[in-house]
């Protein structure tokens, strides 16, 4: 795993961001974690978190692509410090562009996308925080591509719950089948437990938690190894 990921994890609990408990999560499961990207808020934390995602991008896709997508609300910010920190640190120039949720009918800047204008050719990076069920991609993906002729490259997210979706492969394998393009997280849920478990921050109570939910909701193409 790479350095970065134990990072990113160490970022994600001093951030209060990622919890351990009892969550009732949109999908009615209880799980024994939450990670809310909404967590993230003074400036020091979204340079940081906009690094981890420039890295895990640049490791994953390289710097073949144009745009940056970020669906709202979260994708907004998400995109913008991306943006800004792929610049800094490998000095190339990413344009972010989001979707709104109203259109906008007046003003130089009306119609249904904030940022830059999507443009034929346009090579697209989709970011987002984390996908448990795909749905948002479902409203986003159309939108993209009605755009204009653009290539999705991929996805990337902060977290990989590494839970089923509708099948019992993984929420990322369903849209990379579905849309046709690659899905990548910062750090997957496996690889936060093997972190954990690591450097003996795995207590028995959480380990047993994480086993019961997963052997119920675990995506087979992500097994967790507890």
């Amino acid at each position: 795993m790479n350095g970065y990921k134990h990072e990113f994890i160490d970022f994600m609990l001093e951030c209060g961001v990622l919890k351990f408990g009892t969550f009732t999560l949109k999908s009615g499961r209880i799980s024994p974690f939450f990670m809310n990207a909404g967590g993230y808020e003074t400036g020091k934390q979204l340079r940081k978190l906009g690094e981890f995602y420039a890295q895990a991008i640049h490791d994953q896709y390289g710097d073949d692509f144009d745009v940056l997508f970020g669906p709202a609300y979260k994708g907004i910010p998400l995109a913008v410090v991306t943006a800004e920190a792929y610049y800094d640190l490998f000095g190339k120039e990413i344009r972010y562009c989001s979707d709104r949720k109203e259109e906008k009918d007046h003003g130089a800047d009306k119609g249904s996308f904030l940022g830059t204008k999507l443009k034929d050719g346009d090579r697209v990076i989709m970011i987002e925080d984390v996908t448990t069920s795909g749905k948002s991609m479902e409203e986003t993906v159309p939108k993209v591509r009605n755009a204009a002729n653009v290539e999705i490259k991929g996805l990337m997210v902060s977290l990989d719950r590494a839970e089923k979706g509708k099948s019992d492969k993984s929420a990322l394998a369903e849209v990379s089948e579905l849309y046709g393009f690659p899905t990548a997280a910062i750090v997957s849920v496996p690889e936060i437990v093997d972190s954990l478990r690591q450097r003996d921050m795995l207590d028995a109570k959480l380990e047993a938690d994480l086993k019961h939910y997963y052997e119920q909701y675990g995506a087979s193409d992500k097994p967790l190894n507890i």
